[in-house]
């Protein structure tokens, strides 16, 4: 079933090409319909045999520690191919409910059928076995998947999406393009084209200076929020200590954002005053910058700030830092890292707010699979190597991410999301009602 370029007339090569891929989808549904009932099987509730870790991992950890440790948080080895569903089994043996899901990134749980299934893709293999540049040499397949997958889910006002290889990847050229698509500006200004550089910019910018350097540019975040651990996004991060102690940080501003008061219905008024007080807050960090001329050119925010303490605000505070971005000529950057793909019961959780517009990029990862981003027109970078890596993603994610979305569907796990959700909510108001001060 391998596509091979050959001469035949082009209507025989698109049927052959229709007809392997009904042939790959049929194989898979078998591989599902096998899988499912193997899972059925073997399913089961909560089993513990040991502490955790018990005997096994200890053992595991004193082995790998003199290897480095894998950094120095390990808390468990764990048996992936005994896992399934959202059961995780460690390597003694005990069996446990998993409400931490790989930090938020399984969408489908451990050994769903429908990626076990995914694995009978030919492409899969070939993909695997001959990795790609893609930013360079894409497979032929490309721009199918991503309407397949990334641009069939995209946010309403966003065609255009960039992959990349995890959220902290995503988050540095989303601000990497923020400001090349801010500089244009200026340079359009002075009547230069987007990449009419002069010999100043060349040769500062070799030295990290400006003005080929834009170091007088920079991304408001807000406190408690999480970007990534790389350096831009690092320097966005301000949930927990540990993330940024000892390494260097950009002269960029951090506002405050809202510490609401719960019930929120008891507590509208405070919670208003609140928010208004820090938009007010992000506003004084903008007109301050500007004035120094060192503008802020884009603001990153989180739908919820989940690593910094499950963190909310109401849909018209994040409405009110889109106009404020408007009115600066900023990015508004939305990192649905954590959020996106459903877990909120919408595809975005940024949908839930109503905005009269899309924001300017929505960053995704985790139950993506991927990292990546969507982006509007006006932020396509002005030349090629601009955004760029040796892999610019990973063509067997796509696959996978595919067969996410099918059995998303197949299996209502949006409408799910929703109903559980609900129903969580419905559990948590009747605690609250019985024990108000717990």
């Amino acid at each position: 079933m391998r596509r091979v370029l050959s001469s035949a007339p082009a209507a025989e090569m698109i049927g052959a090409a229709v007809a392997e891929k009904a042939a790959v989808r049929a194989l898979s549904a078998r591989a599902v319909s096998t899988a499912a009932a193997v899972a059925t099987e073997e399913g089961g509730g909560i089993s513990m045999k040991t502490k955790v870790p018990g005997p096994v991992g200890l053992r595991l950890m004193e082995q790998h520690g003199p290897q480095g440790a894998s950094g120095g948080a390990i808390s468990l080895f764990c048996d992936y191919r005994a896992s399934d569903g959202c059961y995780l089994v460690d390597a003694d043996g005990n069996r446990m409910l998993d409400m931490f899901s790989q930090i938020a990134s399984l969408p489908l749980g451990y050994n769903h059928p429908s990626l076990l299934a995914a694995q009978a893709d030919p492409l899969l293999a070939t993909y695997s076995t001959s990795r790609c540049a893609i930013g360079l040499m894409p497979p032929m397949e490309l721009p199918e998947l991503l309407d397949e997958t990334f641009l069939k889910i995209a946010p309403a006002g966003l065609s255009r999406v960039q992959t990349m290889l995890c959220g902290s990847s995503a988050n540095e050229n989303v601000f990497k393009a923020a400001m090349f698509a801010y500089r244009a500006k200026q340079r359009a200004k002075a009547g230069r084209g987007p990449t009419d550089f002069t010999r100043d910019e060349l040769e500062s910018c070799m030295v990290n200076q400006s003005p080929g350097c834009a170091n007088d540019l920079s991304i408001l975040s807000f406190r408690g929020g999480f970007h990534g651990r790389t350096m831009a996004a690092l320097t966005c991060t301000h949930s927990k200590p540990v993330h940024k102690l000892d390494a260097p940080a950009f002269d960029w501003p951090t506002a405050d954002f809202p510490a609401l008061q719960y019930p929120l219905e008891h507590h509208a008024a405070e919670n208003a005053a609140e928010e208004a007080r820090c938009v007010d807050g992000a506003r004084a960090i903008f007109e301050a910058r500007l004035a120094e001329g060192r503008p802020v050119v884009g603001l990153i925010i989180e739908p919820i700030l989940s690593e910094g303490g499950d963190l909310h605000a109401s849909p018209s505070f994040f409405a009110s830092l889109q106009r404020l971005c408007g009115e600066f000529d900023a990015a508004f950057i939305v990192d649905e890292v954590q959020t996106g793909v459903m877990a909120s019961g919408h595809m975005w959780a940024h949908q839930a707010w109503g905005l009269p517009e899309a924001p300017d990029f929505v960053v995704f990862s985790k139950k993506a699979l991927l990292g990546g981003y969507y982006y509007k027109e006006a932020f396509q970078p002005p030349q090629g190597y601009r955004i760029f890596n040796t892999w610019m993603g990973d063509m067997t994610k796509l696959l996978l991410f595919r067969a996410v979305l099918e059995a998303a569907e197949r299996e209502g796990l949006q409408a799910r999301a929703v109903s559980t959700g609900a129903a969580l909510m419905r559990t948590l108001e009747a605690a609250r009602e019985r024990r108000p001060r717990c």
